[in-house]
């Protein structure tokens, strides 16, 4: 049964408009799939099949997603990414301000923890620092927030496992294909927050009263709060760095973030002796990754409308008729599907799950276009009808007009990222 390839679009359409209404994303998906597989010429019979192998065909993405939730809830609850936060920003002092927030928020990202988390912790930090050093409460949101989308694209967070598993990668080799890109978007990021530090509003006093007080007590210490980050970025990178250097035992040893994630984690709690935290440190994860593992299973279900449609054979009819180089569907996907939902995780799911076979049909190779549609999806992830415009914003007593201000250099420091990637991996084929 092929569903035809207006009516799959017409599916997709119908879910994002849902979305932007406000519906819940998971019925606004399921509901844009079944329409879609409905108005397409599918009977209810085929319609209800074509929802079942999507939603099956995303399981092997959903158990690491789950996976990565114990990392996260461990990274978060037991204090060790509020210790790294701290750490860069002492150690790097406020004459290099800018550059400690951005990088803080990029570690505590890269390290596992989601973004709106992530920046929430850092953002009493960035308070502090910017009611001393006189910057403006944008300069520190988009050094926070660029330095964040730096950090999602290397991170073991459910983004990069859907890019990953949405060509059939492992993950350490998206991680491993972003970190340049990553790089760029850091650099690009303090260079931009420099530029107008003084454009905004200035944080004052009273915008450090609700500033939570931690005590260092309270917190592990630096060497503890690493352990976890370290032994799953050493277990994940063995098998890709034995590739790249040819040494045969190494390259034998492939190990799949499913049980890497949590043995990290276990590990890390242990060396921070809050091993008896562990179970509510897990039940912290899987509360925050519920929602990715349904959305996931909604993107499967409109993923499978498309991938059963003409539509991918169209797209590339289409781009080859009009002599534009078909590298750039991967970034557009990744752009356009999550500045639709306002999420990377969704955007990167939606595209990965709609396009992946129209982007390879141009010959483009996986890793490359994982990388691709995994950077385009944090060029303008951060727009109003998300929730992270809103966490971000009350983590940076931000009005909706002064957030807004934001969103034109978030996507300057996302957008450099994926200009990056779409020229060395898409057009130079350095991958």
């Amino acid at each position: 049964m092929v569903v035809t390839w207006w009516g799959a679009l017409i599916g997709l359409a119908i879910a994002i408009i849902l979305i932007l209404r406000k519906v819940d994303a998971v019925y606004s998906l399921f509901i844009g799939a079944i329409l879609g597989s409905l108005i397409g010429g599918a009977n209810l019979m085929q319609t209800v099949n074509i929802l079942v192998k999507g939603s099956q065909s995303v399981m092997g993405t959903v158990v690491r997603v789950l996976a990565a939730g114990v990392l996260a809830g461990v990274m978060m609850d037991s204090g060790a990414a509020n210790t790294i936060a701290r750490t860069i920003v002492d150690r790097l002092g406020d004459r290099m301000a800018i550059l400690a927030l951005a990088l803080a928020t990029m570690v505590i990202t890269a390290v596992g923890v989601f973004i709106p988390v992530a920046v929430l912790i850092v953002a009493p930090i960035a308070l502090e620092v910017g009611e001393r050093s006189h910057i403006s409460k944008l300069a520190l949101l988009v050094a926070l927030s660029g330095g964040g989308k730096a950090g999602n694209i290397i991170s073991p967070n459910a983004n990069t496992i859907a890019a990953a598993k949405g060509f059939g990668l492992n993950l350490s080799q998206v991680m491993i294909a972003d970190f340049i890109p990553a790089v760029v978007a850091l650099i690009v990021t303090v260079i931009v927050a420099s530029l107008i530090k003084h454009k905004g509003v200035a944080v004052v006093k009273e915008d450090l009263a609700d500033n939570p007080k931690i005590e260092q007590s309270d917190l592990p210490s630096l060497k503890s709060s690493l352990v976890t980050p370290i032994i799953a970025v050493i277990l994940l990178l063995i098998n890709p760095l034995g590739q790249i250097f040819h040494v045969q035992w190494m390259s034998t040893i492939d190990l799949d973030a499913t049980y890497v994630l949590p043995f990290a984690a276990i590990i890390g709690a242990l060396a921070m002796h809050k091993g008896r935290f562990l179970r509510s440190y897990a039940q912290t994860g899987m509360v925050k990754m519920t929602p990715v593992v349904m959305i996931l299973i909604g993107a499967g279900a409109i993923g499978a409308t498309i991938t059963q449609s003409s539509l991918p054979q169209l797209l590339i009819s289409a781009i080859k008729v009009s002599h534009i180089s078909g590298v750039f569907l991967a970034p557009l996907s990744g752009i356009l599907m999550a500045g639709a939902a306002a999420s990377t995780s969704t955007g990167v799911i939606l595209a990965t799950g709609s396009f992946s076979k129209a982007i390879l049909g141009f010959g483009v190779q996986p890793l490359a276009a994982a990388a691709m549609v995994h950077t385009g999806a944090i060029v303008i992830d951060q727009l109003p009808q998300g929730n992270y415009f809103h966490v971000t914003a009350n983590a940076m007593n931000m009005d909706i007009k002064q957030r807004s201000q934001g969103i034109l250099y978030e996507a300057i420091c996302g957008g450099s990222a994926c200009l990056t990637a779409t020229i060395l991996y898409g057009f130079l084929h350095l991958i």
